[in-house]
């Protein structure tokens, strides 16, 4: 992935000379489990963790030779080790070593992504809130449905992201695992408490069963929790976008000083960072369908996956380890706009409250195909011609056989509509803690 869209954190477990250490304690740890099983000598053991040494364009030169990297990397390795160079790999495939570096390199690269899903859950717990009870307009298809409270809509995201975060942790769990194998997955050159002894080491769970490769079952269903995270972060920017649109103004990125948002308009305000986030999941996403085809490789082994998994590893976690601390950023400094909000929760003149009309009046007696109708009729009224909603029902003849005036009043109460948002609350944050009595 390019700088661009890439964090130090994140970059650093991909880089070339990251590859080589976890390659070489793989190597270094399975030969103290051999020499504790006396199949090598332990003095050989100790001189390949003392020597042990590689260098990135020796490694490049003879691969270019070999074909091979794990050949190259060996073969520099041994340069380096001398004679008791040739007790490393004893019994090895290559991918022993490629497998489990990758459960490696993911299973870093989850925890690096499970601080980011802590970032945004913090910033949507505060902001939700901050707003709990700020009343806004619930849109469905896009157009005005029933009130809501912000701080609600933020604690959807937040329910939403606690999700994926559980996903994430099933998927690492999943994930880290070390196949220490052989050339089949038999075991029938080395014994499988070498394996049990690197994967302690590396921090993974033995492979239940290998064949050449750890199953690829484990890895599409990582990139695909990837993939859902991204189309959460979608979700939230496509609302966030929404929301800056210029005939809605409810909500807005932060427009930091000195920032432009056009070339040729200088009174520009674009949700760029949204934007961005929107691309970026795209790019996550793109992993998922080549990692769910990367399950069904021929016989015991083929190659078809490692081109995919050189690609998307880095680019699927760098991309998204970069959206999730933008998002939080983003969510951080998000400016709501409490007037507007409350002038577009009203732009209807009170249609938002049509649905409790039509209980009262079927509650009075009336057929609920009546109520719809007589609702609809003064609703289509106000639609059209603008007005207040409200009055338009009071001066239905039909409607005030039926309804108080003081009852109508009371079916346009905001308050109805906020009364279980603590209930809500603490399903998704929990029950506040009571405070301590002095």
């Amino acid at each position: 992935m390019i700088p661009r869209y890439s964090r130090p954190q994140m970059t650093a477990i991909w880089e070339p000379e990251s590859k080589f250490r976890i390659w070489f304690e793989i190597e270094a740890h399975a030969c103290d489990a051999q020499a504790a099983l006396g199949v090598i000598p332990k003095k050989a053991a100790q001189t390949i963790w003392k020597k042990g040494k590689w260098e990135i364009a020796r490694i490049d030169a003879i691969e270019r030779e070999t074909k091979h990297d794990v050949i190259a990397f060996l073969t520099n390795l041994a340069e380096y080790v001398g004679p008791d160079a040739r007790f490393v790999h004893q019994g090895m495939t290559s991918s022993d070593v490629l497998d489990t570096t990758l459960s490696v390199q993911l299973a870093r690269a989850s925890d690096l992504l499970l601080e980011g899903i802590d970032r945004v859950l913090a910033a949507l717990k505060k902001r939700a809130n901050e707003t709990k009870y700020l009343p806004t307009i619930g849109r469905s298809h896009g157009i005005h449905a029933e009130p809501t409270t912000f701080g609600l809509k933020l604690a959807g995201y937040y329910a939403e992201f606690a999700r994926n975060r559980k996903r994430l942790e099933a998927a690492r769990a999943e994930i880290a695992t070390c196949a220490i194998s052989g050339a089949v997955g038999t075991f029938a050159n080395i014994d499988p408490r070498v394996e049990a002894h690197v994967a302690k080491k590396m921090g993974l769970a033995p492979e239940t069963i290998s064949t050449q490769v750890i199953p690829r079952d484990r890895h599409a269903m990582y990139f695909a929790t990837l993939g859902v995270i991204a189309s959460s972060i979608e979700r939230f920017a496509i609302e966030m976008r929404h929301l800056q649109r210029t005939e809605m103004r409810e909500a807005e990125e932060f427009f930091s000083p000195g920032q432009k948002g056009s070339s040729a308009m200088p009174h520009k305000r674009n949700p760029v960072l949204s934007e961005n986030l929107t691309g970026l999941a795209r790019v996550v996403r793109a992993a998922v369908t080549p990692a769910l085809e990367n399950v069904a490789l021929w016989h015991e082994r083929d190659i078809s996956h490692s081109a995919v998994e050189r690609v998307f590893g880095p680019d699927a976690t760098i991309t998204l380890d970069f959206a999730l601390h933008r998002l939080a950023g983003m969510i951080e400094k998000m400016v709501i706009y409490k007037e507007r909000v409350k002038a577009n929760l009203d732009a209807l003149g009170g249609l938002v409250h049509s649905q409790r009309v039509l209980l009262a009046l079927t509650q009075a007696g009336v057929s609920r195909e009546d109520a719809y109708r007589i609702v609809q009729s003064n609703a289509m009224a106000a639609w059209s011609s603008g007005g207040s909603f409200q009055d338009r029902l009071k001066a239905d003849p039909i409607v005030a056989k039926k309804v108080s005036p003081k009852q109508i009043d009371a079916m346009f109460d905001m308050g109805y509509h906020t009364k279980h948002v603590d209930t809500l609350f603490a399903r998704v944050f929990g029950k506040p803690k009571a405070k301590k009595r002095r």
